[in-house]
């Protein structure tokens, strides 16, 4: 019986590996959609609201129409800075908690393109700020500083609302003060319109917080309106914080009438 050669493993085919399919890269965010996600990371209806109503207050009080434009570009670049700053500093809590219409938690929008447009609106909020005068512009700056310390800081706690009535606060020295092209030196604001427009910053306060009482409550906040919230319940604290943003309003273009805005 013929005995067969035994088979050289050189000439046996060669096995190819098994191919290991390719990682699945992270989905990519088109670029041209960048300045939509941009949008809406900025909080754009709090911020185009805070313009509007800062901007219609420098009218009520007779300030030119170009001194109107610029106050409402200067509050819409700087409430702009604040909503990016919010977004950045929260990503990983808004992610944590799968918050919706939070473009930088869900890997959409890349934080350091949020750092850097945050930055370039810094550098053109500068500019603008005392575009109106210098005391004018240092007060707005100092409103939006104390903003982003807010992002920071006291947030959780029962004095959260104190960033927010001090910022406030600011505005109407922001307006009484300016005056185009820096040329005017103004006239301090009224104590009541001071003091009415802290109030309506609690009020604000009160109001942006309702649409995230549950992820804070679940985070152990202690802050004002979770409190309240806790007590009165979300729908009545919506209908209670409107009231009184409306009242608050109200009495301020009373008060603007009557006594004015500067001294």
């Amino acid at each position: 019986m013929p005995i067969e050669p035994a088979s050289d493993p050189a000439d046996e085919p060669a096995t190819l590996p098994e191919e290991v399919p390719p990682p699945e890269e992270a989905p990519t965010t088109p670029a041209y959609l960048t300045p939509v996600l941009l949008v809406r990371a900025a909080h754009p209806r709090q911020a185009v609201l805070t313009a509007v109503g800062v901007a219609a207050a420098g009218a009520l009080a007779d300030r030119p129409t170009r001194e109107v434009l610029v106050v409402l570009a200067t509050v819409l670049v700087g409430q702009t800075v604040l909503g990016w700053h919010n977004d950045l500093v929260d990503r990983e809590r808004d992610r944590r908690h799968d918050l919706p219409g939070k473009p930088i938690a869900q890997g959409r929008l890349d934080p350091g393109t949020v750092w850097f447009a945050l930055t370039c609106a810094v550098l053109v909020l500068v500019p603008l700020s005392i575009a109106t005068g210098i005391t004018a512009g240092c007060l707005y700056l100092a409103s939006v500083a104390i903003g982003l310390l807010g992002n920071v800081v006291l947030r959780q706690g029962l004095l959260s609302w104190l960033p927010w009535a001090a910022s406030y606060a600011l505005l109407p020295g922001y307006l009484s003060y300016g005056g185009w092209g820096g040329e005017a030196v103004g006239q301090p604001p009224e104590p009541v319109i001071v003091v009415l427009a802290a109030l309506l910053g609690i009020g604000v306060h009160v109001l942006r917080a309702l649409w995230g009482l549950v992820p804070d409550h679940a985070d152990g906040w202690t802050y004002l309106p979770l409190r309240l919230g806790l007590k009165l319940g979300a729908s009545r604290l919506l209908v209670v914080a409107s009231v009184y943003v409306a009242l608050v309003v109200v009495a301020l273009v009373v008060a603007g009438t009557y006594v004015g805005l500067s001294k």
